[in-house]
């Protein structure tokens, strides 16, 4: 379902540099996290990454604002963390955890169906209205999971692991459902640098929790870090966390809303071509036909929701909701999300 460049988008090479920068890294994000896992257990890699990238967006708040910089209220401390919790507690962790076992590419298709489960729960706990189109892609969405993780009907090379699968379903669900919170009943920082930095703190923390309640910190043996990993934390860290989301943020304020939303297409294509150059993992025609499925019942809703208002003006700024990629997660806590989730609803670790 292509989208025409806005006249924005036209002649303005920066607009496109950015789509670039949100296409390949946040599509690359799910590969880079494969590659961390390998050596650093999945809560503790996660954990550090957004705890380093959060701090460095709270100092540069600091600095940058000086005595003018608000320290968040204790209301806004709180709902931040039941944020964090669920976007990266619940999402980043998740998948972390579910790639331990589960390809990336197919990763990123599962992820892809976040939009999915926005719709759902928009609909079930907030009675927001669905139109026919995204009842529709809902329905082939789920068809397309079907077909992915069901039985080999269409050339499937075997079954996935059901446990890393559980998680890489969870993720989404986790996602949504912290989107949806941000966006409608959250009270939270009114920066966008500030909001995002304290949910990635927040969720680091509790990533964290997660890592010392299943044992990571006993299993984790810096020595045995492999040098491939430590370079897939600094690359999710430095680039899917600080510059993607700079990148995101800057294009919210300068391109349209539809012409950012082509990341939630593009992204799962991106990891499942790296998935097979870099890892070899195999491009059967069930991973095919599933993540053309699902792909175009993303396309179904995120379009269809785009022509829907937005619920809530842009006073929460953070929505990871329009985040999709293995990092969009965080950066698409930024002004407008309330806008941003209406019409691109997708995810990103």
């Amino acid at each position: 379902m292509p989208i025409s460049p806005s006249p924005a988008a036209k002649g303005h090479p920066p607009i496109w540099l950015g789509l670039l920068i949100l296409y390949i890294v946040w599509g690359s994000t799910y590969l880079g996290i494969a590659i961390a896992v390998e050596t650093i257990p999945p809560f503790l890699m996660a954990a550090i990454r957004f705890l380093i990238a959060g701090s460095v967006l709270l100092g540069w708040s600091v600095a940058r604002e000086g005595r003018a910089f608000q320290v968040p209220t204790r209301r806004e401390l709180r709902d931040s963390a039941i944020v964090g919790a669920l976007l990266l507690g619940g999402g980043m962790g998740m998948v972390a955890f579910g790639e331990l076992t589960v390809p990336s590419g197919i990763t990123a298709i599962l992820i892809a169906m976040m939009p999915v489960w926005v719709a759902i729960l928009g609909r079930a706990f907030l009675g927001e209205r669905l139109p026919r189109t995204a009842g529709v892609g809902i329905v082939i969405g789920f068809v397309g999971v079907a077909i992915l993780v069901g039985p080999s009907a269409v050339g499937g090379s075997g079954a996935l692991d059901p446990l890393g699968l559980a998680a890489i379903i969870i993720s989404p669900i986790c996602w949504a459902s912290g989107s949806l919170f941000a966006s409608h009943r959250a009270t939270l920082p009114p920066r966008p640098l500030v909001a995002t930095g304290v949910q990635m703190v927040m969720g680091g923390l509790v990533l964290a929790t997660m890592g010392a309640v299943t044992g990571e910190f006993a299993r984790l043996q810096v020595d045995q870090v492999s040098s491939e990993s430590f370079a897939a934390l600094i690359y999710l860290t430095a680039i899917g966390s600080l510059v993607a989301f700079t990148a995101y943020g800057w294009l919210l304020r300068v391109a349209p809303l539809p012409l950012i939303a082509t990341y939630a297409y593009v992204n799962p294509v991106v990891a499942v071509v790296l998935g097979a150059v870099v890892l070899s993992e195999p491009i059967d025609p069930r991973t095919l036909v599933a993540g053309a499925v699902i792909i175009f019942a993303v396309a179904l809703i995120v379009t269809s929701r785009g022509r829907m208002r937005a619920p809530r003006s842009a006073t929460t700024s953070a929505d990871a909701e329009t985040a999709t990629s293995a990092d969009t997660t965080v950066a698409a806590t930024v002004a407008a999300a309330a806008t941003a989730t209406a019409a691109a609803s997708a995810p990103t670790p």
